[in-house]
């Protein structure tokens, strides 16, 4: 007979060594997230969201230089576009902690006007403390 934890099973890690470990505090301070809690409790988030790095540039990023080129928009409006579908999504999602949803944004970096359809995914789970937080980020993002 086998007496030895599976390491799926609670108290399995108990003793075990923190080799290294990488917070959500440290990733805004090195800008692989965005942190737009300010903007998301306007749009009625009550948890703290961030935004991967590549979901702000695909989704949110525009200079002057893009409006010159492109069409006239700014990163306040592109990312109350992405909060409002997200909270939108949120309201029909059934509950999950992972939503796929969907919105028209203009292509950075072209000469297109037209919007086009993305997705992004929403992901709600423990930050560095048990409380709960929101992460936007693109589909094939973990």
């Amino acid at each position: 007979m086998n007496n030895q934890i599976h390491p799926t099973e609670k108290g399995f890690w108990d003793d075990a060594e923190i080799i290294s470990s990488y917070t959500r505090a440290q990733a805004i301070e090195d800008g692989m997230l965005v942190n737009v809690t300010a903007t998301a409790k306007e749009a009625g988030f009550v948890y703290p969201v961030a935004m991967t790095a590549a979901a702000w540039a695909d989704c949110v990023a525009w200079t002057d230089e893009d409006t010159k080129r492109q069409a006239p928009q700014d990163e306040f409006g592109r990312l109350w576009d992405v909060l409002w579908m997200a909270k939108m999504a949120a309201k029909g999602g059934g509950g999950g902690t992972e939503i796929l949803y969907s919105l028209h944004r203009v292509p950075r970096g072209g000469k297109g006007h037209q919007p086009r359809l993305t997705q992004l995914k929403m992901v709600c789970g423990p930050g560095d403390t048990p409380e709960p937080v929101i992460t936007i980020m693109l589909p094939d993002e973990d």
